[in-house]
């Protein structure tokens, strides 16, 4: 099976991606959505938390092979860069959101060497703001960031452009659509509220897909 598939089909059934167009999940920021996603449900579901790993090892051993350390982003990819790492015997770290207030004050957790490549693990991506400074700690400390890898990403412009801007790569085990479209097929929802789904994806200020 397609891993981009097979992953949606994973996350669809633990649930870790809910979805629930007719009755809006209400986000941080007030936007409103049809979707809602807590990746940290692989790690407590054994097949699921083992195709994820494999899956991100594939996608860092075919899109970043000279990776030499895998670092996680606080907190949702620590997890799963550490086993990642342990499946590939590379050394892990991860980037906190902000310094420590005590101790060494480390922002990055874990040894890392100037010039080593680095390979962010993050669990989902939306507009790219909180990766994206994961990638500028780890280029300030003299790392060479070859990319980044996701279980999941929403495919929304504003996380593109960012990513584009910030000259760094990211790949996905799956996506927005893609599990859409499985959710649709699997009857977890209606058909026609795909085309909701992805106009939210297109433009989340934009609430006409609410009642349409």
């Amino acid at each position: 099976m397609e891993l981009k598939r097979l992953i949606a089909e994973d996350l669809l059934k633990i649930k870790a991606v809910f979805f629930r167009p007719e009755e809006p999940f209400t986000w941080a920021s007030g936007i409103k959505s049809p979707v809602y996603c807590d990746n940290r449900l692989t790690l407590t579901a054994p097949d699921v938390r083992n195709d994820v790993e494999n899956g991100l090892v594939s996608l860092i051993r075919e899109n970043y092979p000279d990776a030499e350390v895998l670092m996680g982003t606080s907190t949702a990819g620590i997890a799963h860069a550490a086993i990642a790492g342990h499946i590939m015997g590379l050394p892990m770290g991860y980037v906190r959101s902000g310094s420590k207030d005590h101790g060494r004050q480390n922002q990055i957790e874990g040894r890392l060497e100037a010039g080593q490549k680095v390979v962010v693990v993050e669990d989902l991506i939306s507009t790219g703001g909180s990766v994206i400074e994961v990638v500028n700690v780890l280029r300030e400390a003299g790392a060479e960031v070859l990319g980044i890898v996701s279980i999941f990403t929403y495919g929304m412009q504003k996380g593109l452009d960012r990513l584009a801007q910030a000259e760094v790569t990211n790949h996905s085990l799956t996506d927005f659509d893609c599990i859409a479209q499985v959710a649709a097929e699997t009857g977890y929802i209606k058909p026609e509220d795909v085309k909701r789904l992805i106009a939210f994806r297109d433009d989340p200020s934009d609430e006409s897909w609410i009642g349409a």
